[in-house]
């Protein structure tokens, strides 16, 4: 998939450096650094579960009640409707 991306000057002419000294075109190393970013992302919210782990990080306090509300949504839905 083709996007553009608005890239601060400075980062870009560093980040097309780094490219170069590493013998890969620009569109190689971003793909690289963007997957390795998702992958630290996803290892440190592993820790987390449920929709914390998408959504953030909060303290157990905050979040008991919106769970709890999630939880019992969850339990009210039939199945069967689903399908």
């Amino acid at each position: 998939m083709k996007t553009t991306l608005e890239i601060p000057d400075d980062l870009f002419r560093r980040t097309k450096a780094a490219a170069a000294r590493r013998g890969e075109s620009l569109k190689e190393f971003v793909i690289e650094a963007l997957q390795e970013h998702l992958e630290r992302q996803t290892a440190r919210g592993s820790s987390q579960q449920g929709w914390r782990s998408v959504f953030g990080q909060a303290r157990r306090e905050e979040v008991e009640p919106v769970d709890a509300v999630v939880a019992e949504e969850l339990e009210s839905i039939d199945p069967d409707e689903w399908r």
